[in-house]
């Protein structure tokens, strides 16, 4: 498989998993390239990131949220000219020997997204009832709304072809994306796959996302899922 592989890490206040995950990367996808997007962490992530050698950082010098982030590193990849990106967050949850599986059919041209799902087999961490709540709903109006069914719409552990990449580099979703771009890929004709995938609970900090968000973000997303579908 002679393609360039990038991996994106979104980190915020990452400082005591971040070292774990890159080396987690180079033991697991020693071919794969790596770029942290530190995004105007509060604590020492960046410091830590620049502990290690062979690792890109661009460190972010205001907080843009998740969604600014990982489109930081859309272009990035794109700029390198990659073939293949997959994305895994800076806390630990997503394992890179689970990765492999999930770069291999973008790399072979049958797929455009590949999600890692935790729900296709129920296997390790499977997140707060909160957000198993909140991903049950997603998971009945986006396979409605697109005609396919995904069980794990929150899921940031993904893969993206090169045309993926081109295109969320100019319409990712800035506030919690995982849910909408689901929607905005499949409705402009990009191919989504999902795989299983055994996640593990975060390795150090503590998630932002509380219940009472939870609740607010199901509402944003659904919000703007239903406004852009109506487009």
């Amino acid at each position: 498989m002679n393609k360039k592989i990038l991996a994106i890490v979104p980190a915020y206040n990452e400082e005591n998993s971040i070292i774990g995950v890159i080396e987690d990367i180079k033991r697991h996808l020693p071919e794969v390239d790596v770029v942290i997007v530190n995004d105007a962490s509060t604590d020492r992530t960046a410091d830590a990131v620049k502990s290690k050698t062979g690792v890109k950082l661009i460190d972010l010098p205001i907080n843009l949220g998740i969604g600014g982030a990982v489109q930081t590193g859309f272009r990035y990849a794109l700029k390198g000219g990659y073939d293949v990106v997959v994305q895994i967050d800076g806390d630990g949850q997503h394992r890179a020997s689970e990765a492999k599986k999930m770069i291999a059919p973008v790399a072979n041209g049958e797929a455009d997204m590949v999600i890692g799902s935790r729900y296709l087999e129920k296997k390790g961490f499977l997140s707060s009832p909160f957000r198993r709540f909140g991903n049950f709903i997603f998971r009945i109006v986006n396979s409605a709304l697109i005609g396919q069914k995904i069980t794990d719409n929150t899921s940031g552990f993904r893969a993206y072809s090169k045309e993926a990449v081109k295109f969320l580099t100019r319409y990712y979703p800035s506030d919690y994306p995982e849910p909408e771009s689901v929607v905005l890929l499949a409705r402009n004709g990009f191919r989504i796959k999902e795989l299983p995938v055994i996640m593990q609970e975060r390795t150090a900090g503590e998630s932002s996302i509380t219940p009472i968000k939870t609740i607010y973000y199901m509402v944003k997303v659904m919000l703007a899922i239903l406004a852009r579908f109506s487009r």
